[in-house]
């Protein structure tokens, strides 16, 4: 039995299928490798949210140990390209309360910026010490 030649059924793929496939594949891998690269972004701008919160933690802590307390604002950078500040502010009482507290109450704010590309990155932390009264001249 002969089969005819025009009715034989072709086998393998046509340029237009190779091209096809091609520029499918080709978009799968850009969007994937878009992907993975905001993933590394991600990850290395929360491993600097955590070092900044560290470094806050840690300057917060040291200036809840100190025994007196005055209105002030320092400053001071790390090794690791991070900068802290921070702020020390006395809270006045209330003179309508009555009578007047046995300690002194101060705000205490502590900001740690770093650089991120073209911009800057911060984190603040704040609380409240009650510390002993300061006694007053007079």
């Amino acid at each position: 039995m002969k089969t005819n030649p025009c009715l034989k059924s072709q086998y393998g793929f046509t340029l237009i299928e190779i091209l096809v496939a091609t520029m499918i594949l080709a978009i799968c891998i850009v969007v994937i490798l878009q992907l993975f690269s905001g993933g590394l972004k991600s990850s290395r701008l929360s491993g600097d949210y955590t070092r900044a919160i560290f470094h806050a933690r840690e300057k917060m802590e040291e200036l809840l140990l100190l025994n007196e307390l005055t209105d002030n604002i320092l400053e001071g950078e790390y090794k690791d390209g991070f900068t802290w500040r921070a702020k020390i502010q006395y809270i006045e009482p209330d003179e309508d309360e009555g009578a007047p507290l046995p300690v002194d109450t101060f705000n205490i704010d502590v900001e740690v910026r770093w650089p991120h590309g073209y911009r800057e990155k911060h984190f603040e932390i704040s609380t409240i010490k009650i510390a002993k009264k300061i006694a007053e001249d007079g």
